[in-house]
């Protein structure tokens, strides 16, 4: 296995990140922001040494490289890196502010403003807390994805530096003496103990950067400030994991596009699946299949009014494109998705070909109709109204699988292959038509409950019939006898009863024959056309299922157990990737993963019921708040 951290890439799992939810950043273990996009999450980057060390970056910081330790602020998406040098003691605090709400002439969307919004501010604070420390400000910043060389002119006070001609206008600003070398801007000065130093990096048509270090702490306080506020609205159980899910919960915030509800699946574009391979994907856009996920862990957690701004984005969605409903979409709603490539960058860790765009947006995915009815039905679960407008929502969704159902697809993992009966679309078809039908029976219309559930059914009997080989095992689709992780979900959106053979058979068979070290693979590279060379990773959302699906079958102690061992393989920041290499351990894949982050929550809430039933079981008196699943 070959260390994707060598050749002068940090590790992706070591990675900070950071987010004002409108556009985030990477922050390596060396303070460097080695990745950001302008203005969105989903534009040109501006910093992208993640793909290509000559990509562009901006430190600060000492000349030592490796820091004695990072963390989050409590409670906050605030980054502090500690360094001990020779002299003496640095930290450096990094935010992507967020502070009062104001209107901007260049905001192009029209929902009520909040009451904080992003402030389109990178501000770094620098504090020496012992002895002296001489600080390096470096900004290399590398436009439209390093196809473009700054060009910076610098003010009379050498403290005021904008880049002259991209698009938004951007402009660093710092109480230090800056100059500019080639197309970078450098400075250079010592701190004492007690001293502090701040830069800060703005971009739009009106910034308003701090300009003392006093300000500058104050927009940081702020911030920090709004994230606790927020987490506090959140409702986490008194349990010693309830760090994993208020970290996730934070992430999960951070991944979302504050203009339209939307969530990103991740921060990130191209870092490989497959150590140096072609699996390298575009990730930066909303997947309709993740919905389900995303409202049953927000409103787990309590987190109603993101779950309520999701909903509202997918609603929008829905009417403006009714059953022609793609299986994802830009974060402002945006069809066109057209993917290329960008040749000119190496790829992190040689991983080529670099990508922008999805060309999966226009593949066929049949399971795509029931992840959007699911997600309503969870909605109302969470006695959240359903509009009167989403009943034609529902109606168009539930029909599209009826007509659907029976072709053949590119399945949940968006095979780039020939279409195939993937068991786990079938599966999300009958999901489409179960829950349809229970909207439908709420409101009073036994008729269409009634022909829908006769569609379930016919469904249900023929995944039965063909899906499920003579071993009494879920198959990946109906060609083959192969394993696919993705079967894991017949349990969790309660397909069958827990205790029924093909459940109990299908989620054993996956922990003992799909796995690689104890962690779950999508499916077997080399029993599957997918259309793509190379090896992957054990795909964490997977792990995290199986361990929700041990849970569901009656089998807590390894639910529990196999929990405890992913919440062991999180980054030093407790946050995700897509996969983990089973031997290693390394991260692999976009970083952070939404997925996996909604994933651990489904997980561990499931883990934490089962605790919560031994509890009342033996009638003692529960030291943590029930989460139970669904």
């Amino acid at each position: 296995m070959i260390d994707p951290g060598k050749g002068g890439f940090p590790r992706i799992g070591d990675y900070g990140f950071l987010s004002d939810c409108h556009t985030g950043a990477l922050v390596a273990p060396d303070g460097a922001v080695e990745w950001m996009c302008l203005p969105r999450f989903d534009s040109a980057s501006i910093f992208a040494a993640l793909l290509d060390r000559g990509a562009g970056s901006f430190r600060l910081g000492p000349r030592e490289t490796v820091p004695v330790a990072r963390r989050y602020e409590p409670g906050t998406n605030i980054l502090e890196t500690t360094w001990a040098t020779d002299t003496g003691w640095l930290v450096v605090r990094d935010a992507l502010t967020i502070g009062p709400w104001r209107k901007r002439s260049d905001d192009p969307h029209r929902r009520p403003p909040p009451d904080m919004d992003a402030e389109r501010v990178l501000v770094r604070v620098a504090k020496c807390v012992q002895g002296e420390v001489e600080v390096d400000l470096i900004c290399h910043p590398r436009p439209d994805y390093a196809r473009e060389r700054a060009s910076w002119e610098l003010d009379d006070d050498l403290r005021t530096a904008t880049i002259s001609g991209p698009d938004p206008r951007v402009t660093l600003v710092a109480d230090l003496n800056m100059g500019i070398e080639a197309d970078r801007i450098e400075a250079r000065h010592t701190l004492r103990d007690g001293e502090r130093c701040f830069c800060a990096l703005t971009w739009g048509a009106e910034p308003e950067p701090p300009r003392a270090v006093e300000e500058a702490v104050a927009r940081l306080d702020a911030t920090g400030e709004f994230w606790r506020r927020w987490l506090a609205a959140g409702e986490f159980p008194d349990h010693p994991w309830r760090i994993h899910l208020q970290r996730s919960a934070l992430a999960l915030k951070g991944l979302t596009y504050a203009p339209t509800g939307a969530m990103i699946a991740a921060l990130t574009t191209s870092l490989p699946e497959t150590p140096g391979g072609e699996r390298n994907w575009d990730y930066r856009y909303s997947w309709i299949r993740d919905a389900t996920f995303t409202l049953w862990g927000l409103h787990v957690l309590g987190l109603d009014a993101e779950a309520d701004d999701f909903a509202r984005f997918i609603g929008e969605i829905c009417r403006a494109h009714g059953n022609q409903l793609q299986i994802m979409y830009g974060i402002g709603g945006e069809r066109e998705l057209t993917e290329s490539t960008l040749d000119h960058l190496s790829g992190y860790g040689g991983a080529r070909p670099v990508r922008i765009g999805n060309g999966a947006f226009d593949q066929r995915q049949n399971d795509v109709y029931g992840a959007l009815v699911d997600s309503l039905y969870i909605h109302q679960k969470a006695n959240r109204p359903m509009p009167e407008q989403a009943w034609p929502i529902v109606k168009d969704q539930v029909e599209s699988a009826v007509a659907a159902w029976r072709e053949p697809d590119q399945g949940i993992w968006e095979a780039r292959g020939e279409p195939k009966h993937y068991v786990s679309s079938k599966l999300m078809c009958w999901v489409a038509l179960d829950r349809g039908s229970r909207l439908a029976a709420r409101r009073g219309d036994d008729e269409q409950a009634a022909q829908w559930r006769t569609v379930a059914d016919e469904i249900q009997a023929e995944i039965l019939e063909r899906g499920v080989s003579e071993r009494g095992v879920m198959r990946q689709h109906y060609d083959t006898d192969a394993l696919d992780a993705s079967t894991l979900l017949a349990p969790l959106v309660r397909f069958l009863p827990p205790d029924h053979e093909v459940i109990r058979n299908t989620v054993l068979a996956i922990a003992d024959e799909l796995t690689e070290h104890g962690l779950v693979l999508r499916y077997r590279v080399e029993e599957t056309e997918d259309g793509l060379h190379g090896e992957e990773g054990t795909f964490l959302i997977c792990s995290f299922w199986l361990a929700a699906a041990l849970s569901e079958i009656g089998e807590p102690g390894r639910a529990r157990a196999m929990c405890e061992r992913l919440l062991a393989l999180a980054g030093p920041l407790n946050l995700y990737a897509e996969e983990i290499e089973a031997q290693s351990h390394l991260h692999l894949g976009n970083f952070p993963q939404a997925f996996t982050h909604l994933a651990l929550i489904n997980a561990v809430s499931h883990v934490i019921a089962d605790e919560q039933r031994e509890v009342d079981a033996a009638g003692k008196t529960a030291v943590f708040t029930e989460m139970r699943p669904r």
